[in-house]
């Protein structure tokens, strides 16, 4: 293999323009390209992107084509993206569609990241396309439950790669179906993400999304559980049982919700303005939290996939000590100083008393654990080595 690899990332930053998904893509392409290597960035399918100024999804593609732009401007990449609506003539923006197709015969990894693009005849001529799982356990319940597509499309792939580092243990409930996955982790870029302490920072945190109710899957007679609300559910009384206040910028609420949480003295405000300032407002939330408090998802919790989220990698880099349901992911992290895996309220009453208690050691601890397990061209090296690219 040559020294400087072409890579490619296909992804959903323009389509989904929310910081979250924005900076999953850009902790890795600064990864990779830290290593040296010539790295793009492609939305290439026939989804039409959601324009939050007019509120809808649209074939209108202005705001999408402007976020990808300004994004990989911000990175340093500011000629190496494409935006293409590919059932649309003309609808190609950055780089022009014969560049297209010469990046997909010419590079040496397709890294379909998320899974989320759908691979057409363009793409099918990479001669190595990895599926990067990202949000584990789903498609693997699907393929167990029958679900053909799904095993179709991992099948376009000549390697999968999975966030679930508890699979394969003995501890770990996934079933998966045969296949082998090369387990990796979310990188993050300790440049972008500086240290950020504040002795004096009120709110734990969290970022996301409270109910989404279309994805549960049902096998072998249980159904293993997508929206997280079920678990936020576990630790309603979490405020009561704490002297921390803790703020939650989630949407996603259903009648009754934001009730339930306002009465458990959870102060709950929109995630949708720094949500949409990748660079911004969204950082600047993170720096100013006091650390994070969140759940994950039931399928995940139950499993015990190993996943472990983006925005609590950020968070970790920002120095600031998380407190998360625990997924498996203590089996791979250290834990017990600057992040804490917990089953329970009792449990994260008690972590965030032992955080406060020492919080400059456990700022300190969480930007450690972000700088040794995390950074972006580490992280990126692995991968490349377990794909057998470098």
């Amino acid at each position: 293999m040559p020294e400087r690899l072409k890579i490619v990332l296909l992804g959903m930053m323009g389509s989904a323009p929310y910081a979250g998904q924005t900076w999953l893509y850009l902790n890795w392409l600064r990864g990779l390209a830290a290593l040296g290597h010539d790295v793009y960035y492609l939305e290439d399918d026939t989804v039409w992107p959601y324009d939050p100024e007019a509120d809808t999804v649209s074939d209108d593609c202005s705001y999408a084509v402007r976020h990808v732009a300004a994004s990989m401007g911000s990175i340093g990449l500011g000629d190496r993206w494409a935006f293409r609506l590919a059932d649309r003539d003309g609808a190609c923006w950055g780089l022009s569609e014969a560049e297209l197709r010469g990046l997909y015969e010419s590079c040496d990894a397709l890294i379909n990241a998320g899974g989320g693009t759908e691979l057409r005849d363009d793409q099918m001529r990479a001669a190595f396309r990895v599926y990067l799982e990202t949000d584990p356990v789903t498609a693997e319940l699907r393929i167990a439950a029958g679900d053909r597509d799904v095993a179709e499309t991992f099948a376009e792939h000549h390697v999968l790669a999975s966030y679930g580092e508890n699979y394969g243990a003995p501890d770990c409930g996934v079933p998966l179906n045969g296949y082998r996955f090369v387990l990796t982790r979310q990188p993050i870029d300790l440049e972008l993400w500086p240290m950020a302490f504040q002795s004096d920072a009120r709110y734990f945190t969290t970022v996301g999304n409270y109910r989404q109710d279309e994805a549960d899957v049902e096998w072998q007679g249980t159904v293993y559980h997508w929206s997280k609300h079920h678990e936020w559910e576990r630790f309603l009384e979490l405020p009561m049982k704490s002297e921390q206040e803790f703020e939650l910028a989630l949407t996603g609420f259903a009648h009754g919700d934001r009730a339930r949480l306002d009465d458990q003295g959870w102060h709950v405000v929109s995630p949708l303005p720094m949500s949409l300032d990748a660079f911004g407002a969204y950082r600047r939330y993170i720096a100013g939290s006091r650390g994070e408090f969140t759940v994950a998802k039931d399928q995940n919790v139950r499993l015990r996939s190993g996943w472990f989220s983006e925005r609590a990698a950020c968070y970790l880099a920002s120095g600031k000590p998380v407190v998360t349901q625990d997924t498996g992911f203590s089996n791979v992290l250290p834990t017990g100083e600057g992040l804490f895996a917990v089953e329970n309220v009792e449990q994260a009453a008690q972590a965030v008393e032992e955080i406060n208690m020492d919080y400059r050691r456990h700022c300190e601890a969480a930007r450690a654990i972000a700088a040794e397990h995390f950074e972006a061209a580490a992280v990126a090296r692995r991968l490349l080595d377990q794909l057998g690219l470098t």
